[in-house]
């Protein structure tokens, strides 16, 4: 009976989040499986605390920048960054879609992925808006920078949640991981980035033309490129944006220092955001407690729940299944290991998100036996498959289900099928692309 109702929660998880019935949260149908897993008993009240264990750091960490991020919207940080994409662009749609893809690559690094579609999409819709462009037009830019924002976490552990809960499974410190996994990562990106312009290139706008519509800089101070003293007011905002960045930058360097001499990383990102929102309060007396509304909660409610049910799937021999079939595949060789692992995690994300199947294929991980590059390998091998190939569907990540969402609330239409017909194209290749670069940087460099 434990098995029966463990399966039977975690397919009913999937297919509610999947069709998502009324517009349903995702955090909705994952929070009463999870509950049905705990009452069959296939989870323990220790599992829970062990579980608990491993996603507090990991969540701490994502609701700092995400305070972060919260904090710059507050004071213009969108709106600027609209007036200043579409200022260094030129009138070139061309120009605007690469300065797109960076500013996207930029913000997963400063923040994390979810963290970069909640700040990427508001200014995108800005800046389309303002140039009235058609839904055709509109998505090349809103499509590829959602991938790209979700695909750049993967080059650095600390800019995914889930990526941070794998890392202490696996023992991996932030910097170790990011310097095996940098370049391969930012290698794999350059090359969806590319594919991504092929399959957009004739629904791109070649010269973009700014309209009569205003993009606040401030409250009370409008800003449009085409005023006449635009550039003084995009001056004077000038300067405190980048002081921002360099703060934001500062703490995001910190996290790896800690992570290398073994201070907890989330006490640092919690410093940092509580810094921050101090100096919001005494410069531009925001009371702190607007955060506490803005932050999507329901982000760790969803994974929480769903490694309460993966736990489940696990304690009833899904991770012995897995291993037992995986094992002599993973120890034939360091290629076969990144291209086995990185697939398999790659399919598992799409069919029920890239958080418990990173989790489930980090589980499997641990219990191989494996040497220890061999196990670090295919630890980012699982990465990759999680970060990129999830991205095939749009359940794969919850960024890419965040995206949706807020493209609904501001009337952009993109559907599902519209969302495949790229992926399928430029996604495939990208995640073989990006393992065997993986296999060739480890080889050279890591490999005696």
């Amino acid at each position: 009976m434990t098995v029966i109702v463990t399966i039977f929660s975690f397919i009913l998880t999937m297919v509610m989040i999947f069709i998502r019935p009324k517009n349903m949260n995702e955090a909705i149908p994952s929070s009463i499986g999870a509950v049905l897993v705990f009452l069959s008993g296939s989870v323990s009240m220790g599992d829970l605390l062990d579980i608990s264990s491993k996603v507090t750091g990991a969540a701490i960490t994502i609701i700092a920048t995400i305070v972060m991020a919260i904090v710059l919207e507050s004071i213009g940080f969108f709106s600027w960054t609209a007036a200043l994409m579409l200022k260094i662009s030129k009138g070139s749609g061309y120009r605007l879609y690469w300065n797109t893809l960076l500013l996207c690559f930029l913000m997963t690094l400063f923040f994390n992925n979810d963290g970069s579609i909640l700040i990427t999409t508001p200014i995108l819709i800005l800046i389309l808006n303002n140039l009235k462009l058609k839904n055709s037009q509109k998505i090349p830019f809103l499509l590829s920078g959602a991938l790209i924002a979700t695909a750049s976490s993967a080059p650095i552990g600390v800019s995914n949640i889930v990526n941070l809960i794998a890392l202490k499974i696996i023992g991996m410190d932030l910097y170790l991981q990011t310097e095996m996994m940098f370049v391969p990562g930012v290698l794999g990106l350059l090359f969806l980035s590319y594919l991504l312009f092929l399959v957009f290139k004739n629904n791109i706008p070649n010269q973009i033309r700014f309209h009569s519509y205003t993009i606040p800089l401030q409250k009370n101070r409008p800003f449009h490129p085409l005023q006449q003293n635009a550039e003084s007011l995009f001056d004077q905002q000038k300067k405190l944006m980048i002081k921002m960045l360099i703060f934001v930058f500062i703490v995001r360097i910190s996290l790896f220092v800690a992570s290398f001499i073994g201070i907890s990383v989330s006490l640092v990102a919690v410093c940092g955001s509580v810094l921050l929102l101090i100096w919001r309060w005494v410069y531009l007396k925001v009371n702190p407690k607007d955060v506490v509304k803005k932050i999507p909660w329901h982000i760790l409610i969803f994974a929480f729940s769903m490694y309460v049910i993966i736990f489940g799937l696990n304690n009833i021999g899904l991770t012995a299944y897995l291993i037992e079939n995986l094992k002599p595949l993973v120890n034939d060789s360091l290629f076969h290991a990144s291209l086995t692992m990185g697939t398999i995690t790659a399919f598992l994300a799409n069919i029920f998100n890239n958080h418990p199947a990173l989790m489930v294929s980090t589980l499997a991980l641990t219990e191989m036996g494996l040497d220890p590059l061999l196990m670090k390998t295919v630890y980012l091998a699982n990465i990759i498959g999680s970060d990129i190939g999830s991205l095939i569907l749009p359940i794969g990540t919850l960024a890419t289900l965040i995206w949706l969402h807020i493209l609904k609330k501001s009337k952009i239409k993109i559907t599902w099928m519209e969302y495949i017909k790229v992926t399928l194209i430029v996604i495939p290749p990208t995640l073989v692309f990006t393992l065997i670069s993986l296999y060739l940087w480890l080889l050279l460099f890591f490999v005696n």
